[in-house]
C-alpha cells in the first residue's frame, strides 16, 4: 500500500538541500524549516516503509507455516500462529494510517513551498527590483487633447463601465459596437499568429475542478483570488494554462510526442483582492477579461531555449501592432508562486505616461509537471516534462495601448494588420 508520492521532488530536496535554500532567498523566504520538516518527514514515512516490509514479511512467513502446520494435522499450534497473523495484521492497518498521514503532512507542506528561481533571477523584493532587458521604441505623436482610453471608449460607446456595474459589479464591462468588433479581432489575429507559429488551437472548459487547480499550482496559493462554485466545488479559471496544462495531468507521454504547443482563447476570472485606486481604473485591471494563451510540454534540455522562442513570438505580435513595449525579468520577490523564471512584457500608454503589462512568459521547469505526474518516456527511461506558458495576449491592456495611442484629432486608427480583421479603418 505504500506508494512512491512526491518522493523525486524530496529526493531532490535532499540531495540539492543549500541549494534550494539559497535560491528560494531570492524570493525573499527563508524555507529553512519547511525543509527541515519534510525531511524529517520523509525519515518518518522511511522508518514506517521498513516496519511495514518487516511485518508483511512476518506475516507470509507465518502464513506459510499455518499451511504446514495444518498439512501436518497440528491445529492448536496453526490456531496460534492465527492470532498472531490476526495481531500483526492489525499492526499493518495502524501503519497504513500512520503512512496516510505522514504522506498528507509531506504534501501539504510541499504545496507551502514555491518553485526555486532559476540562476538569470535577481534577487529582489518587488517590481522595483525587476530588470528590464529589452525595449522596443515607437513614437506614438498625440493630439494636444489626447484623453486615457476610459475617456474614448464612453465618448465613442466602446466599453461601458457603468453598464457592467449594474449587471454584475465593478471590473465586469460590457464591450459595444466597435469595442466588441474590436475585441473579437484581436482574439481572432493572436489565435492565427498562433497558428502559424505552429500551436493546436484547443478550447478547453471555463470551469476546473480542485485537483486541476492544485496540478498547476494556483491552490492553495491563490485560492483567495479564484471564483469558487462552492455547490459544485469548481473554480472559474484565471487563465487558460490551468485547463490546458491539466491535459495532460496523469499522462505518461511518449518522447516522439515532444514538444507538444497549445494555444486556447478563454475569458478569465480573477477576484483581484485588495486591488484599488488609480491603476485599476477603465481597462487597466478588471475580474473578468479575454486571453489568448500558449502552452508548451518539452523536455527539461530544451525547455529554456523553448522560453527564448516564446519570448520572441510575443515580440513579434506586439511589433505587428506597432506598440512600444519593453521587456522584464521578474525578480525572486515579484516571481510567481510556480514559476521558475519569468519575462514580463509592458506595453506604452502615451495617454496614461506609464506602462501596462500585457504579457507573462514562463517556464516552470519541473515543478508542476510533479505535480500534475505529468512524464515522458524515452526508451526505457521516463522522467518529469518541463512546462511552460505565456499570454499572447491579454487583451484588456493592449485595447487600452491602441486606443491611447493610436487616437487623432478625428478618432482613432486602426492598426493596419487588424483592418481585414475588424473590417474597418478607423473608430
Amino acid at each position: 500500500f505504500l506508494n512512491n508520492f512526491g518522493m523525486l521532488e524530496i529526493h531532490n530536496i535532499r540531495n540539492n538541500k543549500q541549494a534550494i535554500l539559497d535560491g528560494l532567498k531570492k524570493r525573499g523566504i527563508d524555507a529553512a524549516n519547511d525543509i527541515e520538516t519534510l525531511l524529517q518527514k520523509d525519515d518518518e514515512r522511511k522508518a514506517i516503509q521498513v516496519n511495514s516490509d518487516g511485518l508483511l514479511a512476518d506475516v507470509n512467513k507465518l502464513s506459510k507455516d499455518i499451511g504446514m502446520l495444518f498439512k501436518g494435522g497440528n491445529v492448536a499450534d496453526a490456531d496460534k500462529l492465527k492470532a498472531l497473523v490476526a495481531d500483526k495484521k492489525e499492526e499493518l492497518v495502524s501503519l497504513k494510517e500512520q503512512h496516510n498521514a505522514v504522506v498528507e503532512a509531506i504534501q501539504n507542506t510541499l504545496y507551502q513551498i514555491p518553485n526555486v528561481p532559476n540562476t538569470l533571477v535577481p534577487a529582489g523584493k518587488s517590481e522595483n527590483d525587476n530588470e528590464t532587458v529589452f525595449e522596443h521604441h515607437v513614437d506614438h505623436t498625440l493630439p494636444e487633447n489626447a484623453v486615457p482610453h476610459w475617456d474614448i471608449c464612453k465618448q465613442h460607446n466602446l466599453i461601458d463601465f457603468e453598464l457592467g456595474v449594474k449587471i454584475t459589479g465593478a471590473g465586469f464591462p460590457v464591450y459595444r459596437g466597435k469595442g466588441a468588433k474590436l475585441q473579437r479581432a484581436l482574439i481572432q489575429f493572436f489565435l492565427d499568429c498562433a497558428d502559424k507559429a505552429g500551436y493546436e488551437e484547443v478550447i478547453p472548459p471555463h470551469l476546473v475542478n480542485e485537483a486541476s487547480g492544485y496540478g498547476t499550482g494556483q491552490l492553495p496559493d491563490k485560492e483567495g483570488q479564484m471564483y469558487h462554485c462552492g455547490v459544485d466545488d469548481l473554480y472559474l479559471i484565471p487563465t487558460a494554462e490551468v485547463p490546458i496544462t491539466n491535459i495532460f495531468r496523469d499522462v505518461i507521454l511518449d518522447a516522439k510526442e515532444l514538444p507538444i504547443k497549445l494555444t486556447g482563447y478563454t475569458p478569465c476570472f480573477r477576484r483581484e483582492a485588495g486591488s484599488y485606486g488609480k491603476d485599476v481604473r477603465g481597462l487597466n485591471r478588471l475580474h473578468q477579461f479575454d486571453k489568448v494563451e500558449i502552452v508548451r510540454v518539452e523536455k527539461p534540455e530544451n525547455s529554456h531555449q523553448a522560453l527564448e522562442e516564446m519570448v520572441e513570438y510575443v515580440k513579434t505580435i506586439l511589433e505587428k501592432l506597432g506598440l512600444k513595449y519593453r521587456i522584464l525579468r521578474l525578480c525572486g520577490g515579484d516571481l510567481g508562486f510556480t514559476a521558475n523564471i519569468t519575462y514580463d512584457f509592458e506595453v506604452y500608454s502615451a495617454a496614461q505616461e506609464r506602462w501596462l503589462e500585457v504579457s507573462s512568459v514562463s517556464n516552470f521547469e519541473t515543478y508542476q509537471a510533479n505535480r500534475l505526474k505529468l512524464r515522458y518516456k524515452d526508451g526505457k527511461n521516463k522522467g518529469l516534462a518541463h512546462t511552460l506558458n505565456g499570454s499572447a495576449l491579454a487583451l484588456p491592456r493592449i485595447v487600452a495601448a491602441l486606443l491611447e495611442n493610436y487616437q487623432t484629432e478625428n478618432g482613432v486608427r486602426i492598426p493596419e494588420v487588424l483592418i481585414p480583421y475588424t473590417k474597418f479603418k478607423t473608430i
